[in-house]
């Protein structure tokens, strides 16, 4: 199992999710901009100084590095069926969501404006994680997820979905959250069942890191899932 070398670094602010929070047998949390730490650099820097940030994130949820799946994130349509974990730095090539039925794996996306959309089936047999901003909602990632999990045998009926903060009109000109609900909702996803506070990240830059208020060169917020072994 990786050491986190923490040293004492606290976790950075988060947000957890009451929808998510109901379903027995879930951990998750969708972890916030770390105060005080200078990211105004590329994805692969910015990445690399929040790293332990995110490595103690990852603990305090109960796991190691090597218990984490996560996605290259190329803002494509692929989703990826999830079976053993390859560790937080070892993404899986070429996804953009993940999905498992294996208990002590935990999902990672990271995010700055586009939405990580966590999807669980209310009875414990299953989750996703998904990244999906404009392009992956426009390619219909969402609708994709769902099919996968209907491959592990969850109804959409079955299914709780959550979208995180994201960016929004008007500090942005497409909205691509609403292509997110629209997509669950074709999907068989019940609307009850579809949870959107509607919180863009461009609005609140003490809580958010935003692609398109920092010009490309900001953090990532990291949203977590899993089944507790």
């Amino acid at each position: 199992m990786a050491n986190l070398e923490q040293n004492a670094v606290v976790s950075p602010p988060v947000e957890q999710f009451d929808a998510l929070n109901s379903i027995n047998g879930l951990r998750h949390s969708f972890f916030l901009k770390v105060p005080g730490v200078e990211v105004q650099l590329e994805r692969i820097e910015a990445v690399a100084r929040l790293r332990k940030y995110h490595a103690a994130a990852i603990s305090s949820l109960g796991y190691e590095l090597d218990d984490v799946a996560s996605a290259e994130q190329v803002h494509g349509n692929s989703v990826e069926f999830v079976h053993r974990a390859q560790g937080f730095e070892s993404p899986v090539g070429g996804a953009d969501g993940l999905v498992t039925d294996c208990p002590g794996i935990l999902l990672a996306i990271l995010v700055a404006d586009c939405c990580a959309v966590f999807m669980a089936d209310k009875k414990g047999r299953g989750i996703a994680l998904t990244h999906s901003g404009r392009k992956g909602s426009e390619l219909g990632i969402v609708s994709r997820t769902i099919q996968a999990m209907e491959r592990l045998g969850i109804p959409p009926a079955d299914i709780v979905t959550v979208l995180s903060p994201c960016i929004r009109p008007p500090a942005y000109e497409q909205d691509f959250a609403a292509t997110i609900r629209r997509d669950c909702l074709i999907g068989g996803i019940p609307a009850s069942q579809i949870h959107d506070k509607g919180i863009c990240t461009s609005s609140d830059s003490n809580r958010y890191y935003s692609y398109r208020r920092e010009a490309g060169k900001t953090g990532r917020m990291l949203a977590l899932l899993g089944l507790r072994p």
